[in-house]
Protein backbone atom coordinates (compact mmCIF):
# COMPACT_ATOMS: atom_id res chain seq x y z
CA UNK A 1 0.00 0.00 0.00
CA UNK A 2 1.33 3.41 -0.95
CA UNK A 3 2.13 5.98 1.69
CA UNK A 4 -0.44 8.31 0.11
CA UNK A 5 -3.14 5.64 0.51
CA UNK A 6 -2.19 5.03 4.13
CA UNK A 7 -2.40 8.76 4.76
CA UNK A 8 -5.83 9.03 3.15
CA UNK A 9 -7.14 6.04 5.12
CA UNK A 10 -5.78 7.55 8.34
CA UNK A 11 -7.47 10.86 7.60
CA UNK A 12 -10.72 9.05 6.81
CA UNK A 13 -10.64 7.07 10.08
CA UNK A 14 -9.82 10.20 12.07
CA UNK A 15 -12.71 11.97 10.37
CA UNK A 16 -15.12 9.19 11.24
CA UNK A 17 -14.00 9.18 14.89
CA UNK A 18 -14.31 12.96 15.09
CA UNK A 19 -17.78 12.85 13.53
CA UNK A 20 -18.98 10.17 15.97
CA UNK A 21 -17.56 12.11 18.91
CA UNK A 22 -19.28 15.27 17.67
CA UNK A 23 -22.57 13.43 17.36
CA UNK A 24 -22.26 12.03 20.91
CA UNK A 25 -21.38 15.43 22.35
CA UNK A 26 -24.20 17.04 20.40
CA UNK A 27 -26.63 14.38 21.66
CA UNK A 28 -25.57 15.10 25.24
CA UNK A 29 -26.05 18.82 24.61
CA UNK A 30 -29.59 18.12 23.41
CA UNK A 31 -30.61 16.82 26.85
CA UNK A 32 -32.63 19.29 28.86
CA UNK A 33 -32.73 19.24 32.67
CA UNK A 34 -35.69 20.89 34.36
CA UNK A 35 -36.20 21.54 38.08
CA UNK A 36 -39.54 20.07 39.14
CA UNK A 37 -41.97 22.66 40.53
CA UNK A 38 -41.24 23.10 44.26
CA UNK A 39 -38.47 20.52 43.88
CA UNK A 40 -35.93 22.91 45.41
CA UNK A 41 -37.81 22.81 48.78
CA UNK A 42 -37.58 26.56 49.28
CA UNK A 43 -41.31 27.36 49.56
CA UNK A 44 -42.71 25.57 52.60
CA UNK A 45 -45.95 26.61 54.24
CA UNK A 46 -46.94 25.98 57.86
CA UNK A 47 -50.20 25.26 59.66
CA UNK A 48 -50.58 25.21 63.44
CA UNK A 49 -52.90 22.44 64.64
CA UNK A 50 -53.81 21.72 68.25
CA UNK A 51 -54.19 18.08 69.19
CA UNK A 52 -57.07 16.98 71.40
CA UNK A 53 -56.75 17.47 75.12
CA UNK A 54 -57.39 13.76 75.59
CA UNK A 55 -53.91 13.01 74.15
CA UNK A 56 -52.08 15.98 75.63
CA UNK A 57 -53.37 19.03 73.76
CA UNK A 58 -50.04 19.95 72.12
CA UNK A 59 -49.91 22.43 69.25
CA UNK A 60 -47.91 21.06 66.33
CA UNK A 61 -46.64 22.61 63.10
CA UNK A 62 -47.77 20.81 59.97
CA UNK A 63 -45.33 21.52 57.12
CA UNK A 64 -46.40 21.43 53.47
CA UNK A 65 -44.12 21.55 50.41
CA UNK A 66 -46.53 23.03 47.87
CA UNK A 67 -47.49 22.39 44.27
CA UNK A 68 -48.23 18.77 43.41
CA UNK A 69 -46.28 17.44 46.38
CA UNK A 70 -47.74 15.86 49.51
CA UNK A 71 -46.08 14.08 52.41
CA UNK A 72 -46.63 11.72 55.31
CA UNK A 73 -47.35 14.74 57.53
CA UNK A 74 -50.99 14.22 58.43
CA UNK A 75 -53.87 15.52 60.49
CA UNK A 76 -55.91 12.54 61.61
CA UNK A 77 -59.28 12.61 63.36
CA UNK A 78 -60.82 9.49 64.84
CA UNK A 79 -63.76 9.36 67.25
CA UNK A 80 -63.47 13.11 67.70
CA UNK A 81 -59.78 13.00 68.65
CA UNK A 82 -57.32 15.13 66.64
CA UNK A 83 -53.78 13.74 66.17
CA UNK A 84 -50.98 15.27 64.08
CA UNK A 85 -48.01 13.39 62.64
CA UNK A 86 -44.99 15.43 61.52
CA UNK A 87 -42.05 13.43 60.16
CA UNK A 88 -41.25 15.52 57.06
CA UNK A 89 -39.64 18.90 57.76
CA UNK A 90 -37.54 21.57 56.08
CA UNK A 91 -33.88 21.66 57.12
CA UNK A 92 -31.27 24.28 56.41
CA UNK A 93 -28.77 23.38 53.70
CA UNK A 94 -26.25 25.97 52.61
CA UNK A 95 -28.10 29.18 51.80
CA UNK A 96 -31.44 27.39 51.40
CA UNK A 97 -33.40 24.41 52.66
CA UNK A 98 -33.76 20.73 51.82
CA UNK A 99 -36.36 18.12 52.78
CA UNK A 100 -35.83 15.79 55.75
CA UNK A 101 -37.89 12.57 56.10
CA UNK A 102 -37.68 10.33 59.16
CA UNK A 103 -39.43 7.12 60.18
CA UNK A 104 -40.92 7.66 63.63
CA UNK A 105 -42.63 5.51 66.22
CA UNK A 106 -45.62 7.64 67.15
CA UNK A 107 -46.85 7.13 70.72
CA UNK A 108 -50.23 8.27 71.97
CA UNK A 109 -51.53 7.91 75.50
CA UNK A 110 -55.28 8.00 76.03
CA UNK A 111 -57.36 6.90 79.02
CA UNK A 112 -54.28 5.26 80.51
CA UNK A 113 -53.46 3.17 77.43
CA UNK A 114 -50.37 3.68 75.23
CA UNK A 115 -50.79 3.19 71.49
CA UNK A 116 -47.83 2.99 69.10
CA UNK A 117 -47.75 3.42 65.30
CA UNK A 118 -44.80 3.33 62.90
CA UNK A 119 -44.99 6.24 60.46
CA UNK A 120 -42.55 6.28 57.54
CA UNK A 121 -41.46 9.75 56.49
CA UNK A 122 -42.11 10.24 52.78
CA UNK A 123 -42.94 12.73 50.05
CA UNK A 124 -44.77 11.99 46.82
CA UNK A 125 -46.61 13.49 43.88
CA UNK A 126 -50.28 13.28 44.72
CA UNK A 127 -52.83 14.53 47.18
CA UNK A 128 -53.40 13.54 50.81
CA UNK A 129 -56.79 14.07 52.41
CA UNK A 130 -56.92 17.26 54.46
CA UNK A 131 -58.13 15.26 57.46
CA UNK A 132 -57.51 11.51 57.55
CA UNK A 133 -60.47 9.64 59.05
CA UNK A 134 -60.98 6.37 60.86
CA UNK A 135 -61.80 4.70 57.52
CA UNK A 136 -58.14 5.02 56.52
CA UNK A 137 -56.71 3.72 59.79
CA UNK A 138 -56.05 0.21 58.47
CA UNK A 139 -54.95 1.27 54.97
CA UNK A 140 -53.07 4.61 54.83
CA UNK A 141 -52.92 4.40 51.01
CA UNK A 142 -56.68 4.89 50.89
CA UNK A 143 -56.13 8.50 52.02
CA UNK A 144 -53.78 9.28 49.11
CA UNK A 145 -54.73 10.15 45.54
CA UNK A 146 -51.40 9.04 44.12
CA UNK A 147 -49.73 10.58 41.09
CA UNK A 148 -50.34 13.68 38.96
CA UNK A 149 -51.04 14.24 35.25
CA UNK A 150 -47.86 14.09 33.21
CA UNK A 151 -46.77 13.88 29.60
CA UNK A 152 -43.29 13.27 28.26
CA UNK A 153 -40.63 10.58 28.38
CA UNK A 154 -37.83 11.60 30.76
CA UNK A 155 -34.52 9.78 30.61
CA UNK A 156 -33.69 10.16 34.31
CA UNK A 157 -34.58 11.61 37.68
CA UNK A 158 -31.80 13.77 39.10
CA UNK A 159 -31.52 14.79 42.75
CA UNK A 160 -29.26 15.37 45.73
CA UNK A 161 -29.77 12.99 48.65
CA UNK A 162 -28.19 11.68 51.84
CA UNK A 163 -29.29 9.09 54.38
CA UNK A 164 -28.89 7.66 57.88
CA UNK A 165 -30.04 4.05 57.79
CA UNK A 166 -30.31 2.22 61.11
CA UNK A 167 -28.78 -1.22 61.46
CA UNK A 168 -31.68 -2.41 63.57
CA UNK A 169 -34.50 -4.91 63.37
CA UNK A 170 -37.63 -3.57 61.73
CA UNK A 171 -40.87 -3.38 63.70
CA UNK A 172 -44.58 -3.62 62.99
CA UNK A 173 -46.66 -1.09 64.93
CA UNK A 174 -50.23 -0.61 63.59
CA UNK A 175 -51.52 1.84 66.24
CA UNK A 176 -51.96 -0.82 68.89
CA UNK A 177 -50.47 -1.34 72.33
CA UNK A 178 -47.75 -3.79 71.29
CA UNK A 179 -44.82 -3.42 68.89
CA UNK A 180 -43.71 -6.59 67.11
CA UNK A 181 -40.30 -7.19 65.56
CA UNK A 182 -40.36 -8.43 61.96
CA UNK A 183 -37.82 -10.02 59.67
CA UNK A 184 -35.97 -7.84 57.22
CA UNK A 185 -33.90 -4.71 57.02
CA UNK A 186 -35.70 -1.50 56.13
CA UNK A 187 -34.14 0.74 53.49
CA UNK A 188 -34.90 4.18 52.16
CA UNK A 189 -36.16 4.41 48.61
CA UNK A 190 -36.51 6.66 45.59
CA UNK A 191 -39.20 5.63 43.10
CA UNK A 192 -40.45 7.07 39.81
CA UNK A 193 -43.32 5.42 37.94
CA UNK A 194 -44.77 6.48 34.61
CA UNK A 195 -48.29 5.23 33.90
CA UNK A 196 -50.76 5.38 31.06
CA UNK A 197 -54.15 5.41 32.81
CA UNK A 198 -57.74 5.08 31.67
CA UNK A 199 -61.12 4.38 33.28
CA UNK A 200 -63.75 1.76 32.47
CA UNK A 201 -66.94 1.20 34.52
CA UNK A 202 -65.46 2.98 37.53
CA UNK A 203 -62.21 0.99 37.44
CA UNK A 204 -58.96 2.87 36.84
CA UNK A 205 -56.53 0.77 34.81
CA UNK A 206 -52.93 1.54 33.90
CA UNK A 207 -50.07 0.34 31.81
CA UNK A 208 -46.63 0.72 33.36
CA UNK A 209 -44.66 2.79 30.85
CA UNK A 210 -41.43 3.49 32.75
CA UNK A 211 -39.81 2.76 36.10
CA UNK A 212 -36.89 4.06 38.14
CA UNK A 213 -36.09 2.60 41.58
CA UNK A 214 -33.26 3.17 44.05
CA UNK A 215 -33.06 1.46 47.45
CA UNK A 216 -30.89 3.27 49.98
CA UNK A 217 -29.44 0.44 52.07
CA UNK A 218 -26.76 2.27 54.05
CA UNK A 219 -25.83 5.60 55.55
CA UNK A 220 -24.30 8.01 53.08
CA UNK A 221 -23.27 11.65 52.91
CA UNK A 222 -24.74 13.97 50.29
CA UNK A 223 -24.81 12.41 46.82
CA UNK A 224 -25.12 15.49 44.63
CA UNK A 225 -26.56 15.28 41.12
CA UNK A 226 -27.38 11.61 41.57
CA UNK A 227 -28.82 10.24 38.33
CA UNK A 228 -31.52 7.56 38.44
CA UNK A 229 -32.25 6.33 34.89
CA UNK A 230 -35.84 5.72 33.81
CA UNK A 231 -36.16 2.26 32.26
CA UNK A 232 -39.01 1.83 29.81
CA UNK A 233 -41.07 -1.31 29.45
CA UNK A 234 -40.84 -4.60 31.29
CA UNK A 235 -37.11 -4.31 31.99
CA UNK A 236 -37.83 -1.65 34.62
CA UNK A 237 -39.93 -3.81 36.98
CA UNK A 238 -41.49 -7.24 37.43
CA UNK A 239 -44.99 -8.66 37.14
CA UNK A 240 -44.94 -9.21 40.90
CA UNK A 241 -44.36 -5.50 41.47
CA UNK A 242 -47.37 -4.71 39.32
CA UNK A 243 -49.66 -7.04 41.24
CA UNK A 244 -48.35 -5.77 44.57
CA UNK A 245 -48.97 -2.13 43.66
CA UNK A 246 -51.68 -0.70 45.91
CA UNK A 247 -51.67 2.95 44.84
CA UNK A 248 -55.11 4.52 44.70
CA UNK A 249 -56.83 7.42 42.96
CA UNK A 250 -60.26 8.99 42.57
CA UNK A 251 -62.32 7.82 39.62
CA UNK A 252 -64.71 10.05 37.68
CA UNK A 253 -67.41 9.39 40.28
CA UNK A 254 -65.20 10.66 43.10
CA UNK A 255 -64.68 7.18 44.52
CA UNK A 256 -61.24 6.17 45.80
CA UNK A 257 -60.21 3.04 43.88
CA UNK A 258 -57.06 1.02 43.29
CA UNK A 259 -54.97 1.84 40.24
CA UNK A 260 -54.99 -1.54 38.52
CA UNK A 261 -51.72 -1.91 36.63
CA UNK A 262 -52.33 -4.64 34.08
CA UNK A 263 -49.06 -4.80 32.19
CA UNK A 264 -46.16 -3.02 30.51
CA UNK A 265 -46.42 -0.79 27.44
CA UNK A 266 -43.41 1.29 26.51
CA UNK A 267 -45.02 2.22 23.19
CA UNK A 268 -47.75 4.40 24.74
CA UNK A 269 -47.42 7.90 26.15
CA UNK A 270 -47.54 8.47 29.91
CA UNK A 271 -50.58 10.20 31.35
CA UNK A 272 -49.43 10.27 35.01
CA UNK A 273 -46.24 10.31 37.04
CA UNK A 274 -45.63 9.01 40.56
CA UNK A 275 -42.48 10.16 42.33
CA UNK A 276 -41.97 8.97 45.90
CA UNK A 277 -38.98 9.40 48.20
CA UNK A 278 -39.15 7.78 51.62
CA UNK A 279 -37.14 6.87 54.69
CA UNK A 280 -38.43 3.30 54.40
CA UNK A 281 -39.65 0.80 51.84
CA UNK A 282 -41.61 -1.77 53.83
CA UNK A 283 -45.38 -2.19 54.15
CA UNK A 284 -47.55 0.35 56.04
CA UNK A 285 -46.85 0.53 59.79
CA UNK A 286 -43.62 -1.44 59.23
CA UNK A 287 -40.07 -0.12 59.26
CA UNK A 288 -37.15 1.02 61.32
CA UNK A 289 -37.58 4.03 63.64
CA UNK A 290 -34.81 6.54 63.10
CA UNK A 291 -34.24 5.88 59.40
CA UNK A 292 -33.76 9.32 57.84
CA UNK A 293 -33.43 10.46 54.23
CA UNK A 294 -32.78 13.99 53.00
CA UNK A 295 -33.35 15.18 49.42
CA UNK A 296 -32.99 18.37 47.42
CA UNK A 297 -33.08 19.77 43.88
CA UNK A 298 -35.39 17.24 42.21
CA UNK A 299 -35.06 17.44 38.42
CA UNK A 300 -36.08 15.54 35.32
CA UNK A 301 -33.79 15.01 32.35
CA UNK A 302 -35.27 14.39 28.94
CA UNK A 303 -34.57 15.16 25.29
CA UNK A 304 -34.76 18.81 24.27
CA UNK A 305 -37.76 18.15 22.05
CA UNK A 306 -39.75 16.21 24.65
CA UNK A 307 -40.46 18.49 27.59
CA UNK A 308 -43.40 17.61 29.82
CA UNK A 309 -46.21 19.82 31.04
CA UNK A 310 -45.37 18.78 34.60
CA UNK A 311 -41.71 19.75 34.27
CA UNK A 312 -42.71 23.13 32.90
CA UNK A 313 -45.22 23.74 35.68
CA UNK A 314 -48.32 23.43 33.43
CA UNK A 315 -50.13 20.74 35.43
Amino acid sequence: MKNEDRFLIGVLIAGIIFTLLFVVLRADAQERVELLPFGDFEHWTEQQIRESALIGGQTKTLYRIGGSWSSSNAHAKAFGVDKVTVNVTPEKRGDGTCCRMQSTLEEVSAVGIDFKALATGSIYTGRLMEVVGIQQSSDPNSAIDMGVPFTGRPTALLLDYKAEIQNKTAVYAPAKTKVREVAGHDAGQIVLILQHRWEENGHVYAYRVGTAVKHIDSTTDWQNDYRLPVIYGKAGATEKELSANRHKTHNSKGQMVCIEEIGFREDVEPTHIIIQIAAGSMAPFTGCPGNTVWCDNLRLAYPQSNLSDFAQGRH
